[in-house]
């Protein structure tokens, strides 16, 4: 116990630091290269990892159901069994690798009409898209291994390589943009780099387990030994293919229904969002495999207890998040990378609703895992369903703003309503009215908490964020208004908060159970 509280710790640890240098790194480097390299490169970079992205579905959650194998060997110390299971894995990758080769080299005959006019050259287009795909091959193929790191909880260094080698690579391609301006150097650098993480890695994970060595050519017979690997990835991959679309299509559908530049324009609002809610659910979702021995034990009194206290939680988390987003992230922008960026308030209102939504789900979604509730498969087709069908009839009309619409309209009738009820009827075979009872509670809070926090605001002359010095005394008055109406009434109407806060305590040397 005590050794694995020690690795998450220090997982947590390397992953908070770079997280931190990452997100310098993300906003400095943003507004480099759209001065330097232009909107309709640095929106081609994102359209084209959307589109390898969707070719990425191939993997279908394999990853996910050969982990789930490897838990079991390690804790044995089998290592006979963990070559086997990683060479499995091999040997799937190594499929996957080539039908996603050739699915790719079949997209990118389509490029002078999908890209045509757009104000780049078919030379950098293919450039940038074979470096992608390159770097992304690199994992099917050699760099399948890291699984292992992840399954052995030493995360943290796949963190560690991976994460020095980007930050080099960023602060190269800083410099090279700002001083030539050339988008094939910051190509070459992308691809490089993938090349020289991959190689470290693959010397750290040797020197890490001298003893592992995995034979793909035993793919067949060990596919026999492990059928349900197969049965688990039919499930998740519904799963995934749903998630992915609705959390990774966005810059596809901004380069359909409004423009490649808008999809810069947009990124720069996710990736602020995104960023900041990383950096919390980086920490929170450390609890995940806690709940999973949790449910394993039984003890459905305490299992609601926590999970109340994982809501609040969360809850806070979301709504202090949120409300900074929707008071403060406008004028970053401008001062950031410039007014001409700024969108509409209503694509700033939906995007904070989505925001909050994403942040919020996740205490279902990991009961929901450590229950194993994975067979309601045609809530994803209903979830992808609505999305596409919002999306591509408000699309046109609202651009982004449909866009949004589509993510808010499906997932809040599946992952807000829906799953908790499955979750509820399924894994915690009580009534759902008790969950709606304490979560519209929360909601009542945030609403409550920011009306009066906004007025307030506007009755204490603030100057205008003109820098970011300004901007951040800004932030720091705004924050603290809000917090003043929101933390009281959180711990006096919020159920679970007491609880919450005594667990934070306590949560690291005892870990999830409650003192007694």
């Amino acid at each position: 116990m005590a050794d694995r509280v020690s690795k998450s710790l220090k997982n947590a640890k390397v992953n908070f630091i770079f997280y931190f240098l990452g997100l310098f790194f993300a906003f400095f480097s943003r507004r480099i290269f759209l001065e330097c390299l232009g909107e309709e490169f640095v929106g081609l970079t994102l359209t084209l990892g959307s589109i390898l992205g969707y070719l990425n579905l191939a993997e279908l959650g394999i990853s996910s159901s050969i982990s789930y194998f490897l838990y079991k060997p390690l804790q044995g110390n089998d290592r006979r069994e963990v070559a086997d299971v990683l060479s499995l894995l091999g040997y799937l990758y190594r499929w996957i690798g080539l039908f996603i080769l050739v699915a790719a080299v079949v997209i990118s005959l389509f490029f002078p009409l999908i890209f045509g006019g757009k104000g780049l050259s078919m030379g950098i287009i293919y450039f940038a898209f074979a470096s992608i795909l390159g770097s992304q091959l690199i994992g099917y193929f050699i760099n399948y291994r890291e699984i292992l790191l992840a399954a052995d909880q030493k995360q943290y260094l796949v963190s560690v390589y991976y994460q020095s080698a980007g930050l080099v690579k960023t602060a190269l391609q800083i410099a090279l943009a700002y001083t030539w301006g050339n988008p094939y150097v910051w190509v070459a650098i992308e691809f490089v780099f993938g090349v020289i993480a991959c190689a470290v890695l693959n010397w750290k994970i040797n020197r890490e387990y001298p003893w592992l060595h995995t034979d793909k050519s035993r793919g067949r017979e060990l596919l026999r030994r492990y059928p349900e690997v197969m049965r688990k990835t039919r499930q998740v991959f519904v799963h995934r293919i749903k998630d992915f679309v609705l959390t990774k299509s966005d810059e596809l559908f901004v380069f359909l229904f409004v423009s490649l530049k808008m999809v810069a324009y947009y990124g720069n609002y996710t990736m602020i969002a995104t960023k900041i809610s990383q950096l919390f659910t980086t920490v929170l979702n450390s609890v995940n495999a806690g709940v999973g021995n949790l449910v394993a034990e039984g003890n459905e009194e305490l299992e609601q207890r926590v999970f109340w206290e994982l809501t609040a939680l969360r809850q806070a988390v979301a709504a202090i998040i949120s409300y900074g987003l929707l008071m403060l992230l406008p004028s970053f922008i401008a001062i950031w990378v410039g007014e001409k960026y700024v969108l509409s308030p209503w694509v700033l209102i939906l995007l904070v609703a989505y925001t909050f939504m994403n942040l919020t789900r996740a205490v279902v979604d990991i009961f929901n895992h450590a229950h194993g509730l994975y067979d309601d498969v045609w809530s994803c087709y209903v979830e992808l369903g609505l999305n596409v069908a919002v999306t591509f009839t408000l699309g046109p009309l609202f651009g982004i703003a449909g866009i949004l619409a589509g993510k808010l309209v499906s997932v809040g009738l599946i992952i807000m309503v829906w799953k908790p009820y499955y979750l509820y009827h399924r894994g915690f075979h009580i009534g759902v009215r008790q969950y709606w009872s304490g979560t519209l509670r929360y909601y009542a809070i945030l609403l409550a908490s920011a009306a009066l926090a906004a007025a307030t605001t506007m009755l204490i002359p603030l100057p205008e964020a003109a820098n970011f010095v300004l901007w951040l005394l800004r932030a720091v008055v705004v924050m603290a208004i809000y917090l003043a109406f929101y933390l009281p009434m959180l711990w006096w109407f919020g159920r679970g908060a007491r609880d919450c806060a005594h667990r934070l305590t306590t949560l690291l040397p005892h870990g999830l159970r409650p003192r007694h």
